[in-house]
């Protein structure tokens, strides 16, 4: 697959599919649409997400989450930022303030160019899409999960609950732990879903993180929007 900084095709996440009780696999349309949850509602049978939505307008640019200023170069991670560290495969995503301790699969893409998605049998798993920097390297690292399946939450149930200044942490292979504080978490709906904030090329580490969210539609069988955290690294051990 071509890298996400050219052709964009990882677009819409989606979570779990509800239909009568079965859950359905409804990879996200490769070219550009994607999107975030306001204070997402599950499908048939099931609760809400807690939590509010993120505070603007969900067509706006989402401030620091969005990259470094133009001046910024490779070695400058800019205010408050942590010069980028060396690649290395993630392995497991904590974000305390909500009980996340996730192992990370490395995910790729199917022959249609749609980013693979965790298995709903592995709720609490998430998945750190392998087109894209590895977390703590320079670039924006992308990681996907499930809000929910038809058996209950799934990792990134409570996503949409994170704020700003919180921290996030990826375990990496080579025994570093990279250190990540919250810039915003967004919602969009699927069809203004922000393709170059999300994927597009930045210079210095950050991180987005993407699950479903919004109104989960009854008619499509997918939810209508997606939630997006927004980091940059500002530590490592």
């Amino acid at each position: 697959m071509a890298a996400l900084s050219g052709t964009l095709l990882l677009v819409a996440l989606i979570g779990a599919v509800r239909d009568g009780g079965r859950s359905a696999s409804t990879s996200p349309p490769a070219p550009r649409a994607a999107a975030v949850p306001e204070a997402a509602t599950t499908g048939p049978a099931t609760t809400q997400v807690a939590g509010a939505a993120p505070s603007g307008s969900a067509a706006s640019a989402p401030g620091a989450g969005a990259g470094p200023s133009p001046s910024a170069g490779p070695d400058d991670p800019g205010p408050g930022g942590h010069a980028p560290l060396a690649p290395s495969t993630p392995i497991r995503l904590t974000i305390a303030g909500i009980g996340v301790a996730a192992p990370l699969l490395a995910l790729g893409s199917d022959d249609r160019g749609r980013p693979e998605l965790p298995p709903y049998s592995m709720p609490g798993t998430a998945g750190w899409l392998r087109d894209s920097p590895t977390p703590g390297a320079q670039g924006a690292a992308v990681v996907a999960g499930h809000v929910d399946t038809v058996d209950g939450p799934a990792v990134f149930w409570a996503l949409s609950t994170v704020k700003a200044g919180a921290s996030v942490e990826v375990t990496r292979v080579d025994g570093s732990t990279a250190v990540f504080t919250v810039d915003d978490i967004r919602t969009y709906p699927r069809k203004a879903f922000p393709d170059e904030a999300v994927y597009g090329p930045t210079r210095r580490a950050e991180l987005r993180i993407i699950t479903c969210g919004g109104r989960f539609d009854r008619t499509e069988h997918e939810y209508t929007s997606n939630v997006i955290l927004f980091a940059h690294l500002t530590g490592a051990h």
